[in-house]
C-alpha cells in the first residue's frame, strides 16, 4: 500500500474518495498474465467490474481483451484501446442498436443467451450484410455455491441458454445464414472460493462440447467465464488471487482438443484489490448497546453491503498512523453506517476498532469491483473523487 500517495490525498481531496493503488493492480494484471501464457489461454476484462480510463488502459496495454456486457461498453472498450478482434459482447438482453453497433465494430464475438436473440442477430447482422460470430451461453447447471444475487449457471437463473432447448438452438444456428458458429460460452457466478467447483464446470464443458461435436458444430472456442473471487477477510496478506491453481484447474480438467481456444471472462479477481474507498467520520453516536460511527460514504458510494451483504475490511487509518496506536490502545466495537435515509445504508456491524473519534478517516478495502460502477446520486449525493496512486 503506498501509504505516502494516500496521506497525501486525505490533506487535499474532499472525502468520501476511491483510491487506487495502480502499482498493485500492475502486479496483479502481470501475475494473471504469467498464470495463463503457459496454457495459451485468452484472458478478457469483464468491464462491468471497474471501468475506469487508468484502468483499462492499463488492462489494454497488457494485452488482454475485453468482456463487455452492453453497448457502451463495447464503445469504451474500442475507445481505451483494446482490438476489435478481442471484444466479446455478452448480456441476457442486448438491445437492436447495441448489437448493431457491435456488428458495425466487427467484434470479435457475440455470446448469445437465447434463440430469439439468435434470431433477431441473424437479421440484423443481414440487413448489414455481414455474418456474426457467436458463441451460444449454456446455463450448465453448476451450483457456484456463491451469493444467491451472483449465482448465475443454475436452472433458474436468468442466464444462458438451457440445455433442454440446445436441439432447437441447433436447428436455429442451420437456419441462420448470417451467424457462424464459434463455440461455447459459461459464466456460473462471482467471488466462488471452492476451486471444486471449476473442476465440476470443466467436466460439463467436456460434456457439452462432445454433444455439439457429434452434431457436426466444431466448437473452436470455450468460452469458460470468470468468477474467481479474492480474499475480502484478509486482503493486506492476499492481495494478488491464487491465478496458478485457478487456470492449472481448466488446463488439466478440460478436454482441449488441437487449434481449439480456451478463453476466460476475469474481473473482480484483476481489479478489486487495488482500490479503497476513503471516508471521514462524522459522528460517533452511543447507543443503548450499540456504538455508531457515522461516515460520510453511504450506500451510494458502495452498495455491495447493502446489496449482496458483503463483507469489506474496515480499519481507522488516524488510529492506526498516530501515537496513539500502542499496545494501550483502547478498542471499541462500532457498527459503521453512512448518510443515507436507508437502514440498510450499513457497511458492517459490530467492527472493532482503535477507539475512534469524529474527524478520523476510515478505509473500506476491496471495493476495485463493483463499487465505483455502481454508485448513484441518490439523495441528490455529490459524486465521489477519484485519486490514483503506483
Amino acid at each position: 500500500m503506498n501509504i505516502e500517495s494516500l496521506s497525501a490525498a486525505l490533506k487535499t481531496v474532499r472525502t468520501p474518495f476511491y483510491w487506487y493503488d495502480l502499482s498493485l493492480f500492475a502486479a496483479t494484471i502481470k501475475a494473471c498474465n504469467e498464470s495463463s501464457s503457459p496454457y495459451g489461454f485468452h484472458v478478457h476484462y469483464a468491464l462491468k467490474a471497474n471501468f475506469n480510463d487508468p484502468i483499462l488502459d492499463l488492462i489494454a496495454a497488457s494485452g488482454m481483451g475485453a468482456d463487455c456486457v452492453s453497448g457502451n461498453e463495447v464503445r469504451k472498450a474500442v475507445e481505451r484501446g483494446f482490438p476489435s478482434e478481442k471484444i466479446v459482447f455478452a448480456g441476457v438482453g442486448k438491445s437492436d442498436w447495441e448489437m448493431e453497433e457491435a456488428l458495425d465494430l466487427n467484434i470479435f464475438a457475440f455470446n448469445c443467451e437465447s434463440i430469439e436473440e439468435l434470431q433477431v442477430l441473424n437479421e440484423l447482422a443481414a440487413s448489414k450484410n455481414k455474418v456474426a460470430r457467436v458463441a451460444i451461453r449454456i446455463n450448465p447447471n453448476v451450483n457456484a455455491n456463491t451469493h444467491q444475487y451472483i449465482t448465475t449457471g443454475l436452472n433458474e437463473n436468468k442466464f444462458g441458454v438451457n440445455t433442454a432447448d440446445l436441439e432447437q438452438v441447433i436447428s436455429v444456428l442451420r437456419e441462420s445464414k448470417n451467424l457462424s458458429f464459434l463455440g461455447l460460452h459459461f459464466h456460473i457466478g462471482s467471488q466462488i472460493t471452492d476451486m471444486e467447483v471449476f473442476k465440476s464446470l470443466c467436466i460439463r464443458v467436456n460434456e457439452l462440447t462432445a454433444w455439439f461435436e457429434v452434431r457436426n458444430f466444431p466448437v473452436h472456442v470455450l468460452n469458460v467465464g470468470g468468477g474467481l473471487g479474492i480474499d475480502y477477510h484478509e486482503p493486506l496478506k492476499n492481495t494478488i488471487p491464487d491465478f496458478k491453481t485457478y487456470f492449472s484447474i481448466f488446463h488439466k480438467y478440460l478436454e482441449i482438443k488441437p487449434l481449439q481456444q480456451v478463453h476466460f471472462e476475469l474481473g473482480r479477481s484483476l481489479v478489486a484489490q487495488c482500490g479503497n474507498l476513503i471516508s471521514k467520520v462524522l459522528y460517533i453516536k452511543k447507543g443503548i448497546s450499540t456504538n455508531f460511527a457515522i461516515i460520510d460514504a453511504g450506500m451510494t458510494e458502495l452498495i455491495r453491503p447493502a446489496l449482496y451483504q458483503a463483507w469489506h475490511d474496515i480499519s481507522n487509518l488516524t488510529a492506526d498512523t498516530s501515537t496513539m496506536k500502542s499496545e494501550t490502545t483502547v478498542s471499541e466495537v462500532y457498527d459503521i453506517v453512512g448518510p443515507i435515509c436507508e437502514s440498510s445504508d450499513l457497511f458492517r456491524k459490530a467492527v472493532e476498532l482503535p477507539e475512534t473519534r469524529r474527524g478520523d478517516m476510515l478505509i473500506i478495502r476491496s471495493a476495485g469491483a463493483y463499487g465505483q460502477v455502481m454508485t448513484s446520486g441518490y439523495n441528490l449525493r455529490k459524486v465521489a473523487e477519484t485519486v490514483y496512486s503506483g
